[in-house]
Formats: C-alpha cells, structure tokens, sequence
C-alpha cells in the first residue's frame, strides 16, 4: 500500500504539526495566550487530550484495523490503489465528514454519549488545542478515526494524509480566536466570496457560535452547526444557523467544573460533584408540572425549557444537553405578565393553551 503522500514520508504530520505552530504563532502575537483566563485544568485536558489522541489513541486503531483488516479480509488489502489521489481524496473526505457530522450530532441528543463530548463545551475560551478536549472514549469510538484506518487499509493512504492535512487547517482555524474570517465580514464587495465560503467550509463565526453559551444572545446554537470541516450537512439536516457575529459567552450554563480527570477518563472515574452530569449515579430530574407558571416578564430575551428537565421552570437551566430537545427562545417586547406552559404539552409554545387540563366530555 502506497501511503506516503507526494512520495514524502510522514508529510502529513509534519503539515498538521506546521498548521498548529502557525496558528499558535498568530494566537501568540495577537495576545490571546497572554491574556488567556484557563486554568491548569483546562491546559491538560486540552495540550494532554492532543498529545493523548495523536499519539496513543489515533494511532492504535489505525493499526487494530490494518490487523483486523489482514486476518479476516486480506484480499481487499489495497484494492483502491489504483484510484487517483483526487478521486480518493474526496471519497474520503466526504464520507468522514458526514460520519463526524453524525456523531457530533448524536453526542448532543444522546445523554450517555454527551458525558464524553461535555468537556469540549465546558472551555470558556476558544483556541485551537479546544478542538482536542474530549473524553478519551468519546475518541476511542469515533467513527472517523475508523474510517481513516478503513481507508488505510484498502489503498488510499495517499487520500487520508492530504485529507487530514486540509482537516486540520479548517478545524484549528475554526477553533482558533485569530477568527480569520473576520476580514470576509468587513467589506460588503467579498459578500458574495464570503456566501460561497461559509456555505462549503465551516468558518470561525459558524462554529463559534455552537461554543456559545446560550441562544439568547442571538448568535449562539450549542445544538446546530455541528459540521466538522464542511457546513453542507448543516444545511441540508437543518441544524445550520449563519450569523457572521461572534458570541460574547462560551461554556456550559450552570457548569460545576469537575476535575480534569473525570472530564477525560469518565466513566471509568467520575465527579466528586453530586450535581454534576459526570457524578455516579446522576440522573436527570423530570420538572414537569399540570400547572403553568403565571409570571411578569421584563422586555426581553428569553428561553423556555422543552425537555422537562430544568429546574428553573419554565424557564431553560440547560439541562437540555444530551436530549433531542432544545430550548425555544421568545421575546417580550413589553413587560406584562403571562402563563408560562410547565407541562410540555402545549401547542402554543411557551404559552399554556390549557392542554394540561383533562378533555371535557361531549
């Protein structure tokens, strides 16, 4: 199997690692390092979840899967290595990236899957290392990495190692508070550039604004805008909101800042924080009840919970995380008082339209 790239032994690490000393140069001489608020904790969870993926993790499925791959399928061991670097290079970029559109998604909607992918939303500040903070199961089953060992194996490591080169350079930099795209934002003449730009790759604003702390802001979705390299799939899922704003807050809503070793190797050990997702046992507390809340708002924004689990009812608390529901957010442009629906039934959203009360007969 032919996998160097341009006939260059391990060039493609050699460019991610250039891509990571560019950017951490910009970050550097921008200042955000220096004024970086991150605590130790957050330095290994993101410089140690690196060093633990790149070195440990990546590489030893890649070769569990060329063993696998040679025991029980040896015939199809390189049998795309005909395929020109162009043809495969799509062919597994494509695929890959719907692959991690999925189960980014799926780490959103499903709790026990959500407990591994928490830590990366717990960063508070953005930069390029953040998009290496995640539990180390959350990798172990992450179907891309897979994905790269599959194609490895059947002749196209020439495709992987340029595609993991041009992955790199759009996910660092959509982590990364340099927010190249900025630049595209300022004048109206590079609109249209800017249209085709974000509707293909995933920019810094796009995905910053699933870092953000809650939709209230009007720019932040922390469930949308799930794309790894490409937005496409937002776009064509539903899940993609474009606001070319930054959002002021990143993090978790209410989050009690566990230790880094249950972020990184939960389950196997897990908070000393009985409020904690990450604490054994912890369990999410259904709030729902019969009667709506009759309260006076301010003008305002605000969101109301839909899950049930909130504990500041009726009103979102995030405990959202890891359901299929999200919170919808309304505004009150006069203050007045209203009724809150508490029961999750209503049609009206967030009114109560009395669906809470027992059908009247006949």
């Amino acid at each position: 199997m032919e996998n160097t790239l341009f006939g260059i032994e391990n060039l493609d690490t050699y460019l991610v690692l250039g891509i990571l000393v560019v950017f951490g140069v910009l970050e550097v001489m921008a200042g955000y390092l220096h004024r970086s608020q991150r605590t130790r904790s957050d330095w290994i969870q993101e410089m140690g979840g690196f060093f633990a993926l790149s070195v440990l993790i990546k590489p030893a499925i890649v070769v569990a899967v060329l063993s696998i791959g040679k025991t029980f399928i040896p015939s199809y061991i390189g049998v795309f290595g005909q395929w020109s670097l162009w043809l495969m290079l799509p062919f597994y970029l494509l695929i890959d990236d719907v692959l991690q559109y999925w189960y980014h998604r799926s780490a959103h909607e499903y709790e026990w899957l959500w407990k591994l992918h928490r830590p990366h939303h717990q960063a508070e500040e953005m930069g390029f290392f953040v998009s290496y903070r995640n539990a180390a199961l959350y990798y172990i089953l992450m179907p891309n990495i897979w994905w790269i060992g599959i194609v490895t194996f059947l002749g196209g490591g020439a495709g992987v190692a340029l595609g993991l080169i041009l992955k790199q350079l759009v996910i660092i930099g959509a982590h990364s508070p340099t927010k190249w795209d900025r630049l595209l934002y300022k004048y109206k003449w590079l609109s249209p550039i800017t249209s085709i730009v974000e509707r293909i790759i995933i920019t810094p604003a796009f995905h910053f604004a699933h870092h953000g702390k809650s939709m209230k802001d009007g720019i932040s979705d922390p469930n949308g805008n799930y794309g790894n390299m490409f937005s496409i799939w937002d776009q064509l899922f539903g899940t993609a909101k474009f606001t070319r704003r930054f959002p002021m807050e990143l993090g978790l809503v209410n989050d009690p800042k566990e230790k880094w070793t249950a972020a990184y190797f939960y389950p196997l050990v897990t908070s000393d924080k009985p409020e904690s997702e990450l604490a054994k046992g912890f369990k999410k507390q259904d709030s729902r009840i019969e009667e709506p809340s009759n309260i006076h708002l301010e003008a305002g924004q605000y969101l109301w919970c839909q899950c049930g689990y909130s504990q500041n009812q009726p009103f979102c608390d995030g405990s959202h995380h890891g359901t299929k529901s999200k919170p919808l957010l309304f505004e009150v442009k006069k203050a007045r008082s209203m009724r809150l629906c508490n029961c999750k039934k209503t049609g009206s959203g967030p009114f109560c339209d009395d669906s809470h009360l027992p059908p009247r007969n006949g």
